[in-house]
C-alpha cells in the first residue's frame, strides 16, 4: 500500500457513491472491501461520508437527494479527474462538444468542482484541489485502481478527451476489441472501448475498477451481501481477472485482481 500526497493534473483523483441508502451501503462496502466511514455533516440532516482504509481516503459516499431522486438519477459509482482549473476546463468542455451538467462551485476550502457531460453522453467530475487532494491510498486491495470510458463513439471520445484534459492516449488490441489507454505523460491513467450491441442499450458511462486481491472470492462476498454479479469473474490477458458488479441499491462497479507486476 501506498499513500499519495498529490495528483497530477489528469490524473483520476475521487470516487464517490450516490446511494439511496447510506447505512446499507456503508455495511455493504465495509464487508467487501474492509472501508471504514466517517460521516461529515453537511446540514439539514445530510451527511457525506468519507471512506477510508488504513485511515486513509479512499472514497466517499451519499445519500442521493429528492431532487436527484426526482430527475431519475439511480444510484451510482462518480470519478473524478483532477485539473488545474476547473473554470478553463469548463470552456474546453463546451469548445469541444460537451456539456457542464452541474457547477463549477466551491466545495468550502476542500476545492472546485464540476460536472460535465461528454459529447456521448457519458458523466464525469472535475476537481479543483485546495484542502482536499482526494484519493490518498493506492496498492492496497480496496482502492480505485483503473477507469474505463465505454461509450458509443471511441473516435469522437478520444477527440474529447484528449483536448479537455491533455490526455495522452495508446491504442492496442484487448482481444477482438479496440482498446485505448489514457495516459498522463507516460503513465496509464485510465482506458476506453466501443460499446457493441451485447451491451444491450447499456448508456455511455465512466465505471471504476476496484482493486481486490482474489477475485472470484470478492465476488462471492459480494453476492452473500446482497449484491448482484452482471459479469462473472473473467480472464483479461496479460493484465488480471475481472468482474463487473451491482451493489444491493443498484450502483454498477468492478473489481479487478492484477496480473503480477
Amino acid at each position: 500500500m501506498a499513500g499519495i500526497e498529490r495528483h497530477p493534473a489528469g490524473a483520476f483523483c475521487w470516487v464517490e457513491l450516490g446511494t439511496t441508502d447510506v447505512a446499507a451501503a456503508k455495511a455493504f462496502y465495509g464487508g467487501l472491501f474492509g472501508w471504514t466511514a466517517e460521516d461529515m455533516p453537511m446540514g439539514e440532516g445530510q451527511a457525506y461520508t468519507m471512506l477510508k482504509l488504513a485511515g486513509l481516503e479512499t472514497g466517499a459516499m451519499y445519500k442521493l437527494t429528492a431532487e436527484m431522486l426526482q430527475q431519475k438519477i439511480p444510484p451510482n459509482w462518480m470519478l473524478y479527474v483532477t485539473v488545474e482549473s476547473v473554470d478553463a476546463t469548463m470552456e474546453k468542455v463546451k469548445e469541444n462538444g460537451g456539456q457542464v451538467a452541474v457547477g463549477p462551485f466551491d466545495v468550502g476550502e476542500a476545492g472546485r468542482m464540476a460536472v460535465i457531460r461528454d459529447p456521448q453522453g457519458a458523466v464525469v467530475s472535475m476537481w479543483q484541489a485546495k484542502g482536499h487532494i482526494g484519493i490518498r491510498v493506492a496498492g492496497a486491495a480496496g482502492s480505485l485502481c483503473w477507469s474505463e470510458l465505454a461509450t458509443t463513439d471511441r473516435v469522437g471520445a478520444r477527440q474529447f478527451y484528449t483536448q479537455v484534459f491533455g490526455w495522452g492516449t495508446k491504442i492496442g488490441q484487448m482481444g477482438p476489441v479496440e482498446y485505448t489507454q489514457w495516459l498522463v505523460g507516460e503513465m496509464p491513467v485510465g482506458g476506453m472501448l466501443e460499446m457493441t450491441e451485447e451491451w444491450e442499450g447499456a448508456p455511455p458511462h465512466w465505471m471504476p475498477y476496484f482493486l481486490v486481491a482474489d477475485c472470484d472470492a470478492s465476488a462471492d462476498q459480494s453476492k452473500a451481501l446482497g449484491g448482484t454479479v452482471c459479469v462473472p469473474p473473467t480472464d483479461v490477458p496479460n493484465e488480471g481477472r475481472f468482474a463487473v458488479l451491482q451493489d444491493p441499491q443498484g450502483a454498477y462497479f468492478s473489481i479487478i485482481r492484477l496480473s503480477a507486476g
